[in-house]
């Protein structure tokens, strides 16, 4: 088929940084382009001149054989160009059938066509199977859930150039499972895709080509026929990486943290927490297994003062804190990491320095007397940035500048530089590049090693296996089983999270 997109020869530059230089890649109709690489490597810059959220300056987009200049989205989508984001581009008060026709909304006798809108989008949602109440507000959604909104308000745009930022990032298995049967639907149908993704099993699964990017520059562009999961990594990182990290031998201490009974309702005021009980001790990591949207987002709010229980207790280092505030929780020695950085773990229109400090503005020897040692807060701030690997040439830079990854790195940085009894890690590597997630498990292995307590929650069932010392797996607000390393695959555990079956109080299969 004939080349739906050509990106020839293209540069982007931002004071300091060259973000892309002499980058080319191409996609046919009915083909799915893997683009891979870490975290600010440029994939993303590429994709946004694509989609006319900033311009290339130097080089030549191509669409359907023709030049074009792409200033803005809206004029990308009147090409027939969609893009899935990686961050959500939604608005939270309004609902999903609302966030889906905006900006191409069908009219009746000068109205709102409500009914051809629902029986569109219902279309779209019965032929993909992707499933979603049109009726109820963006903010009531879990994060899987504002996924799927994404990827329907594409399909109904009709887009002919799908761009995908990481979709896969808040999905569950089995949700990426249904998404992946959807390209190959929508490849069937001639579409073609470009999909970005760090999750080399993906790329592998689904893509017809693959173009490798590093440090602003294509690494390799190869057949997906051709490629190697090993050599794509190297081709990423630029070095081998390992996913096994070492770890001493099990050897738990004294409780760190206990949960009793604990209940709680989620934004819908449904109860989400049915009286959950378990304990983390010091030299362990706990590991929370289950289909999102099952409770897991609400235990980690209760365990960290971000949502009030209804019923039970939240004892930390011996001392019930259920009454306890955020930052009373924090100055005890407990760091969160949260499943959704932008929405709870930064401010992204503020600089990386003030997102960096934001737990030790007000205390010494930053503080005196109310007044910011400012000095002392950039050296804390490009130490944190270096340490971390925050790849950005000065940490007054914006947030928002930064990739996703480079986003995690930063909240990471902060949590871990608190220096805490008991790390609460949600979702830590979502939407992070391998070599990335080598150094964040290394992270979590150190707390865990250094006699502190890790509670760690994912929906990557293989980095619950790798990092966890006991699993415990969630379905509708309760722990259905337990299990400690190494007495669990992902097939046992799956059963578990489905509710098909529960462990009694012996261990044993109910």
């Amino acid at each position: 088929m004939a080349a739906a997109v050509e990106m020839l020869n293209i540069s982007k530059f931002y004071p300091g940084v060259i973000a892309n230089s002499n980058v080319s890649l191409s996609v046919d109709e009915g083909q799915i382009l893997g683009l891979i690489g870490e975290n600010g490597a440029g994939k993303s810059t590429m994709m946004n001149m694509l989609y006319g959220m900033t311009e290339p300056d130097e080089g030549v987009i191509r669409l359907f054989g023709k030049e074009v200049k792409i200033q803005s989205p809206n004029m990308a989508i009147k090409q027939g160009i969609g893009m899935v984001h990686q961050h959500f581009m939604l608005m939270p008060n309004l609902s999903v059938l609302q966030n889906i026709i905006l900006g191409n909304t069908p009219t009746k006798n000068g109205m709102i066509d409500v009914k051809d809108a629902k029986e569109r989008i219902t279309e779209i949602m019965n032929n993909y199977d992707l499933p979603v109440n049109l009726d109820e507000k963006i903010y009531q959604l879990s994060v899987g859930e504002k996924q799927r909104v994404e990827i329907i308000k594409a399909l109904y745009r009709k887009a002919r150039v799908l761009i995908l930022d990481e979709p896969t990032a808040v999905l569950t298995p089995t949700e990426t499972d249904k998404l992946l049967e959807v390209l190959r639907q929508l490849k069937a149908q001639g579409c073609a895709i470009i999909f970005i993704t760090h999750k080399l099993r993906e790329v592998m699964a689904i893509t017809d080509k693959i173009v490798v990017m590093r440090k602003g520059i294509v690494t390799g562009t190869l057949m997906t026929e051709e490629a190697k999961s090993e050599g794509l990594s190297d081709l990423m990182v630029g070095r081998k990486v390992n996913l096994d990290i070492p770890r001493k031998e099990y050897s738990p201490g004294e409780e760190v943290l206990r949960v009793q009974g604990l209940k709680a309702l989620n934004q819908r005021g449904l109860p989400a927490l049915q009286g959950v009980d378990f304990q983390v001790r010091r030299g362990e990591i706990v590991g929370v297994a289950g289909v999102e949207g099952n409770g897991q987002t609400e235990l980690i709010e209760a365990i960290s003062g971000m949502l009030e229980p209804t019923g039970g207790q939240v004892i930390f280092k011996g001392r019930d804190i259920t009454a306890f505030n955020v930052r009373q929780r924090r100055e005890e020695g407990m760091s969160h990491i949260p499943e959704d950085r932008l929405k709870m773990g930064t401010a992204k229109n503020c600089s990386i320095r003030d997102n960096l400090i934001l737990n030790r503005y007000y205390q010494k020897p930053y503080n005196k007397k109310g007044i910011l040692d400012n000095k002392k807060l950039h050296e804390l701030s490009e130490r944190l940035c270096r340490d971390f690997g925050v790849k950005t040439p000065d940490s007054e830079y914006r947030l928002g500048t930064l990739s996703g990854g480079n986003m995690q790195k930063v909240v990471f940085a902060r949590e871990m530089e608190a220096d805490p009894d008991l790390l609460i890690a949600a979702q830590p590597t979502r939407g992070v590049d391998i070599g990335a997630i080598e150094s964040i498990h290394h992270k979590i292995v150190e707390v865990r090693d250094s006699d502190r307590g890790v509670l760690l929650v994912s929906a990557e069932l293989d980095e619950i296996l790798s990092l966890s010392d006991r699993i415990l797996v969630m379905y509708e607000g309760e722990i259905m089983a337990e299990f400690k390393r190494g007495e669990a695959d992902e097939r046992t555990i799956a059963v578990y999270m489905t509710g098909a079956k529960r462990q009694g109080g012996d261990g044993n299969e109910k």
